[in-house]
């Protein structure tokens, strides 16, 4: 689940470079060979849409957002006639129940077959049958401490109710990451609908509130690498990143569980480029292109032949990048929980953050 913006929005094959909210103006294809891409910001490595222009001739119109709530209004009214969007297991879920979505020609697809067994099986829970939906990224969300400034085994997400680090923790300005750290430490699904859990989570939140330094989504790297806090609940991806650039940085995935998530290519119901759309996501698979995004974004990908084609044996059996899931308990997918349940968490979210 990509957190970064990059606020520009390419059209690769074209003059005009624009940017958000601006879409498509001043750049349309003559051709009919072109795809119209929606995806998180910078979620792909451009040359590899350079690449795909030219193996195969289709222009690429490429668009970014931030969120996948910001993506799905778009989507569904209908706002630009995209080809392939990348969203999230929970939002995907929703796009499939509300009829957004046509299902993926797998044939025109034959390097999904690099795409490993367990991702397609993870998959099925919001996209049963795999009709609508190829895995591109997956990982998890966890802690990333800095060891300068944190004295201890760090293997509990109560780490973040600790007096001792007040000032210097990060939480994810995001209701459903924040409440599923509240939840999962409770012992409750990050899914429920139950309203007593739920409101004991909102008091574990509203608890923590004074220990908080600030509730952000990109600055959490940003001010890790920077020695400016001293604890963050981050993606995976983004803690390979910060390991990167700080190696004071160490990332767990706590004990009580965590969300497991997958982001994948759709296309939606109103696509008029659908063969298009399928050549890029066949594009997308295959292995060299899969490890090239790899190393661009630092986000674990689903593709055990790029996987196989990683040099660095450290980063290709890194327990961040790639970690044998079995040895945790409570991990969950995230789920659409439906209109009123979104409302509910939504409400209770403005509860915490208005204390």
């Amino acid at each position: 689940m990509k957190k970064n913006f990059f606020k520009t929005l390419t059209a690769l094959g074209c003059a005009t470079l624009m940017t958000v909210p601006v879409l498509f103006s001043g750049c349309t294809s003559k051709s009919d060979k072109v795809v119209y891409v929606y995806n998180w910001g910078e979620y792909i490595d451009p040359d590899v849409l350079e690449s795909f222009t030219e193996e195969t001739g289709i222009k690429v119109i490429y668009d970014e957002y931030e969120t996948n709530e910001i993506m799905y209004p778009k989507v569904e009214a209908g706002a630009a006639e995209y080809d392939v969007i990348c969203p999230s297991d929970y939002m995907i879920q929703k796009m499939i129940e509300n009829d957004l979505l046509q299902e993926i020609n797998m044939a025109n697809i034959p390097n999904s077959k690099n795409i490993g067994a367990q991702y397609w099986q993870s998959s099925q829970e919001f996209d049963p049958g795999n009709k609508y939906s190829v895995p591109y990224c997956w990982g998890t969300v966890g802690i990333l401490y800095n060891k300068t400034k944190v004295d201890e085994p760090i293997d509990s997400w109560s780490v973040l109710w600790d007096e001792k680090y007040k000032g210097e923790i990060l939480m994810q300005n995001s209701v459903r990451d924040a409440f599923m750290v509240a939840l999962k430490l409770n012992g409750n699904s990050m899914n429920t609908l139950d309203d007593e859990e739920l409101e004991a989570a909102k008091d574990k939140l509203i608890e923590q509130k004074p220990l908080v330094q600030a509730y952000v989504v990109d600055q959490v790297r940003d001010k890790m690498i920077g020695n400016e806090a001293a604890i963050g609940v981050i993606y995976s991806g983004e803690a390979i990143y910060t390991q990167r650039e700080n190696a004071d940085l160490e990332y767990v995935i706590p004990k009580e569980g965590t969300n497991v998530w997958i982001d994948s290519w759709v296309i939606p119901k109103n696509a008029k480029n659908k063969e298009n759309a399928e050549a890029f996501i066949n594009y997308m698979c295959k292995p060299e292109i899969a490890l090239k995004n790899f190393d661009f974004i630092t986000y674990s990908t689903p593709n055990e032949a790029a996987r196989a084609l990683i040099e660095d044996e450290d980063i290709r059996n890194s327990e961040i990048a790639f970690p044998d899931l079995s040895k945790y308990k409570d991990l969950e997918t995230f789920h659409y929980l439906g209109e009123d349940g979104d409302q509910k968490y939504a409400d209770l979210w403005k509860q915490v953050k208005s204390e």
